[in-house]
């Protein structure tokens, strides 16, 4: 499967597995890279203290959110990946810190995938949607092979991850030290094992994923909750504020990826937020914008403070038509969390669809902002070359849709674009440099060598 949405002013591309390319959209294994500021942010808080107990640094790991229902996870050098399905599936904060430690035992013991293409996938994916909102798909797009190339072979490699009983065991242990040594308990990693044994005794086809390659046993259970049991932080439960967050990351995943059943399963008679905050999602999910925001607008009289409240109705004006609306909650979501590219890029988008020349001049510096802190985020530099064709600068137009094709993995188009850049950009500048830089790392033809050499010999001749 392979999604896409394309307008005028948008570009979203959500990649799926390598041997989906060309199957109906209902498939239900089909995957995406999702993108969401407030679920990434939660899970990064939950795997912090995990991570500085292993020595790791959280600031050089990247989440990745992969919309399935499959329940899968995996830790690999400065990536951690997260199914939809697993987190939906646990019950508490504790339960997924308990699978972010047995997969960062696994890295920490060095422990193997079953395939070496793991560490040719190592690279930082590139993570093309904006919000969860956008996941329908669109079989067999030709446009969609540019993502296929440079993302399907991570999905495939996730797949073939795998590890021996000796492995698991290890892990379980080494991630057992590390919530104790992180100041966790230890219980939700015995729990959430334990609510799975089942699924030893399912076949191939029926078993998660996620328990395919990483085999359980009744044995492994117990010595795993033996252990736990006592180590001193197993009494520890999860404080209130994680509890809430943890509710929040799940009602928003559902009402996003389930709309139809989150309206039944979040009541319409419940008071608690993550029910209201659902049914908001899921009524814009199912194309009633004007029922979602009559709901998000009480929200927001409740919450005022809320970046992703404002980010949200400025996601359902925007894509509902009513563009200039949406403009005034996007800035708000920006001041209210000013270091979240995302959010800048969804204002960015906004100011560059209004097709006014200050808005777009504007969006253009929102989106240079955006990409300070996500340098290869293509949605930015797709967008950015949409506004800079607008403002009539053809140079870097053609310099954003270079960087925008190198970013997927296109790199001929890359070259292609950059040579064009090149010739309408002033010679020395920052920007013909750049442009010069991604003509060499994208596999340059003879010819394209040859240009640059006798550009470079007039150059010094002339000096």
């Amino acid at each position: 499967m392979v999604s896409l949405f394309r307008s005028a002013s948008r570009m979203v591309i959500a990649v799926a597995l390598a041997t989906a390319v060309a199957v109906a959209p209902a498939v239900a294994s089909a995957q995406s890279l999702i993108r969401d500021t407030e679920v990434e942010e939660i899970l990064l808080r939950d795997s912090e203290p995990i991570l500085r107990a292993a020595g790791i640094d959280p600031k050089n790991v990247d989440i990745l959110l992969i919309g399935s229902k499959e329940m899968n996870a995996f830790a690999a050098p400065r990536v951690m990946g997260f199914n939809t399905g697993l987190i939906l599936e646990s019950d508490d904060p504790n339960e997924l810190q308990g699978v972010i430690a047995h997969e960062v035992g696994h890295l920490a013991g060095g422990h193997s995938a079953r395939s070496d293409d793991f560490s040719r996938a190592g690279m930082r994916p590139f993570l093309l949607t904006m919000g969860l909102g956008v996941l329908a798909a669109i079989a067999g797009a030709p446009d969609a092979a540019i993502g296929l190339a440079s993302s399907a072979s991570m999905f495939g490699t996730i797949g073939m991850l795998g590890y021996s009983r000796e492995q698991e065991s290890r892990a379980d242990q080494a991630g057992a030290t590390l919530l104790d040594k992180a100041g966790l308990s230890g219980k939700g990693l015995a729990v959430f094992f334990d609510n799975f044994r089942y699924q030893e005794v399912f076949d191939e086809a029926r078993r998660f994923a996620y328990f395919r390659s990483h085999p359980i046993s009744s044995d492994r259970i117990e010595a795993l909750r033996r252990r736990v049991e006592k180590q001193p932080n197993y009494a520890k439960v999860d404080s209130p504020e994680a509890v809430a967050e943890h509710a929040i990351m799940k009602a928003k995943l559902d009402a996003f990826l389930n709309p139809q059943s989150a309206i039944g399963k979040y009541s319409e008679k419940a008071t608690d937020y993550p029910s209201r905050y659902a049914r908001t999602i899921a009524y814009y999910q199912l194309k009633e914008p004007d029922r979602a925001l009559k709901l998000l607008d009480v929200l927001l009289t409740e919450q005022p403070q809320n970046p992703y409240l404002w980010e949200l109705k400025g996601q359902i004006l925007f894509e509902f038509g009513r563009v200039e609306e949406a403009e005034a909650p996007q800035r708000r979501s920006v001041v209210l969390k000013p270091d979240a590219p995302l959010l800048r890029i969804n204002l960015g988008q906004t100011l560059v669809a209004l097709d006014n020349k200050e808005r777009i001049a504007e969006g253009v510096a929102e989106l240079r902002k955006s990409l300070t802190q996500e340098e290869d985020n293509a949605v930015a530099w797709r967008l950015l070359a949409e506004a800079h064709d607008k403002l009539g600068q053809d140079g870097l137009a053609r310099l954003a849709t270079a960087e925008y094709n190198f970013n997927i993995g296109d790199k001929r188009q890359a070259r292609v674009f950059a040579m064009r850049a090149r010739e309408m950009l002033n010679k020395g500048t920052p920007e013909w440099r750049r442009a010069t830089d991604i003509v060499l790392v994208s596999e340059p033809s003879r010819e394209d060598l040859r240009g640059l050499a006798r550009e470079g010999l007039a150059a010094h001749s002339g000096h």
